[in-house]
């Protein structure tokens, strides 16, 4: 059983997406059991292909028992390990919240098909991560985000429609670009396997094909992450879906397009390649920094906070290409240490923002006086991802942050430090609204946003327990990794040193 682990990882929650909405008409909670039960086992088995990955290494996996390149390779390595690690993690911690927040948001009837197409979007997040094929890479693409748009557009909200549609079509080009990209390559190489591809590509990197196929992967892939300007999509998205969707999606959706960036650029191409053949680093450096200063500039203006989070998630982007960008040891390693800390970041962001929707029917920040005292809880562990995401010390944040900050310096850029520490004041300042409002506004009910619910003064309650629970976890993890960042920090580098080989 072990050593098909691999493929089960895939199979699981592909299967159980099927499953889960017929068994929801037997009882509408048994859809959310078993989605519970399976993330669980997917977290569990992530778990386990990491530790054989520290103990013995690589693990390729051959479907069929056809050897690669013919066959479709499952590979999991340091780079990968993490990744897959961090979003069974997510997606057991959103399934467990999930029960009471989509109960609000989504209408009673729909919800085992929300539970089915969950875990498609699962299956299509792992999928990309595990797979060691590049047409496969694409497919898990296409299912993730088919199912994201389904996720969004099956909330209550009118926007959600259009946000959905939006994502769809941007999506739909970005999509088209990688398989253009994935032909190109094909046509000069007759091969699929990134392994494969690797071996073939650096002979043929003079050739114009070969450099079509990159820059269309590049493009493609840069939407997937809504790179800006490619960004147009994330921010409804996010705003207008269901919370438990804007939490999974904003931990892991845009942080698995990241991790295929830097597959497709580290792993098929090679990092000569990007800076002698084509001068990729030069252009990446400028869209990371414009994407971190305009990211941050955007979240300012925001008066509604789930916007005001997805604007912050356009300027963390940039965080992860400007290491990749600096195109050194310590800025890979800090662009894959901050994939893994924005996860945990914007995931307890979100999570505390769906206790207030739950609770008192609100996103716009004015509202939110006084809310520190009516839901302590999950007002503290919003504020915990608030530092973080400032890059406060002891914070996930300030790792990666310090990371990227001294790649920037070995890399002769002492610049970038000025536009590091610009975007964190600028975090600071749109988390400051956020949190002044909380501790120290008194409540005013005359001056509540029209079409707010607000649960009385003498009746403080925080959110439900299944919600507060894994917003507490992952606000903890914010900390701990903080302050204990050995293991990520230990299979970054050796990432890193993969990648830069």
């Amino acid at each position: 059983m072990m050593e098909h682990l691999p493929i089960v990882m895939i199979v699981l929650p592909l299967l159980s997406a099927v499953v889960t909405p017929v068994a929801g008409r037997i009882h509408r909670v048994l859809s959310w059991y078993i989605v519970v039960i399976v993330t669980a086992l997917c977290f569990a088995g992530s778990l386990s292909l990491l530790s054989t990955v520290l103990e013995t290494g690589r693990i390729s996996y051959w479907l069929g028992g056809w050897e690669p390149p013919w066959g479709i390779e499952y590979l999991i390595d340091y780079l990968n390990a993490f990744v897959l690690c961090l979003v069974a993690f997510i997606a057991f911690i959103v399934a467990v919240y999930a029960k009471k927040s989509v109960e609000l948001e989504i209408d009673e009837a729909r919800l085992p098909l929300f539970y089915g197409v969950y875990l498609l979007f699962v299956t299509g997040l792992m999928g990309i991560v595990i797979t060691g094929d590049i047409f496969n890479l694409y497919v898990f693409l296409e299912i993730a985000s088919l199912a994201g748009y389904a996720l969004i557009a099956i909330a209550k909200r009118r926007e959600a429609a259009m946000a959905s549609f939006n994502y769809l079509v941007m999506g739909t080009i970005g999509a088209t670009f990688v398989l253009l990209g994935i032909g190109h390559l094909y046509m000069v190489t007759g091969s699929l396997n990134m392994a494969d591809l690797a071996q073939r590509l650096p002979a043929l990197y003079g050739s114009k094909v070969v450099q079509t196929a990159f820059a269309f992967f590049a493009v493609g892939l840069s939407i997937k992450i809504a790179l800006f300007p490619l960004h147009n999509w994330l921010p409804n998205s996010y705003t207008y879906a269901p919370s438990a969707v804007s939490a999974i999606m904003a931990a892991t959706a845009t942080k698995v397009g990241a991790y295929a960036f830097i597959r497709v650029m580290f792993t098929v191409f090679h990092a000569e390649f990007l800076i002698t053949g084509i001068h990729l680093n030069h252009l990446l450096l400028f869209f990371a920094a414009l994407a971190i200063l305009m990211g941050s500039i955007l979240a300012v203006a925001q008066t509604d906070i789930k916007k005001m989070l997805a604007y912050s998630s356009i300027g963390q982007i940039g965080y992860i290409i400007l290491g990749i960008s600096l195109m050194n040891l310590t800025g890979i390693q800090g662009s894959l240490l901050h994939i893994v800390n924005h996860a945990l970041m914007k995931g307890t962001l979100f999570l505390a923002v769906g206790g207030i929707v739950y609770r008192l029917g609100i996103t716009t920040i004015e509202d939110f006086k006084d809310l520190g005292r009516k839901m302590p809880v999950s007002m503290a562990a919003f504020t915990v991802g608030a530092f973080s995401m400032i890059g406060v010390p002891l914070t996930v944040g300030f790792v990666s942050k310090w990371y990227l900050a001294i790649a920037a310096l070995e890399a002769g850029m002492w610049y970038l430090i000025i536009v590091l520490m610009l975007s964190s004041l600028l975090t600071a300042v749109y988390f400051w609204r956020v949190i002044d409002n909380m501790y120290f506004q008194p409540h005013d009910a005359s001056k509540v946003s029209e079409g707010s619910v607000v649960v009385a003064e003498s009746n403080p309650k925080d959110a439900p327990v299944l919600m507060l629970l894994p917003t507490i976890v992952t606000a903890v993890l914010c900390v701990f990794f903080g302050i204990f960042a050995s293991l990520p920090l230990s299979l970054a580098e050796k990432a890193s040193m993969i990648l830069l080989r």
